[in-house]
C-alpha cells in the first residue's frame, strides 16, 4: 500500500491505493495506527478477489461471517476511525458487485485487493471514542461529552 498526503487544513486527507494482495481493513487500520489517527471517515472503490462481510445478530449479538469467493467490484466502501480505549479501531462497510451484476454488502471483516483499492481518508482533528453498549455487545462512538448534542 502507498498512501500521499492530499491537504492539510481542518481536516488531512490522505489517498491510499492498496496493491494485488493486500489485505483492505489490516492496511487501513495499520495506516491509521502508523499516522497515529485518532477520528477520521473515508470512502474507496476498487476491486476484491475475495472478502468476508459480516451481518451482525441482534438476537445473539454476534456477526455472521458471510464469505463471497468471487472477484467483485467494490461499489462502495464506507467507514470510520475512531478510539476504543487507546487502540485505533476502524469501522467499514462495503457494497460489491459481483459479475451477474447483484450487488451484496455488510460489515466489512476482511478483503484481499485485486487489481487496486482506491481510499480516500480523512483525518478529523477532535478525537473520537467508542464505548462499549452493554445492550448489543458492541463499541460503539460515544459523542455524549463535551462538544457533543
Amino acid at each position: 500500500m502507498k498512501s500521499q498526503r492530499l491537504a492539510v487544513g481542518n481536516e488531512t486527507t490522505f489517498v491510499l491505493v492498496f496493491d494485488k494482495g493486500d489485505e483492505a481493513l489490516e492496511g487501513i487500520n495499520a495506516f491509521a495506527r502508523e499516522q497515529r489517527l485518532v477520528a477520521g471517515h473515508f470512502t474507496g472503490i476498487g476491486a476484491f478477489s475475495d472478502l468476508v462481510v459480516g451481518y451482525f445478530d441482534r438476537r445473539r449479538r454476534k456477526f455472521e461471517r458471510i464469505q463471497i469467493r468471487e472477484q467483485v467490484e467494490v461499489l462502495s466502501l464506507v467507514g470510520d476511525i475512531a478510539l476504543d480505549g487507546e487502540q485505533v479501531r476502524v469501522h467499514a462497510h462495503v457494497v460489491i458487485g459481483k459479475a451477474d451484476g447483484t450487488a451484496h454488502g455488510g460489515h466489512l471483516v476482511e478483503a484481499h485487493v485485486w487489481p487496486t483499492l482506491e481510499v480516500i481518508l480523512a483525518e478529523t482533528p477532535e478525537p473520537l471514542r467508542k464505548r462499549f453498549d452493554p445492550e448489543t455487545g458492541l463499541a460503539l462512538i460515544s459523542i455524549e461529552s463535551e462538544g457533543g448534542t
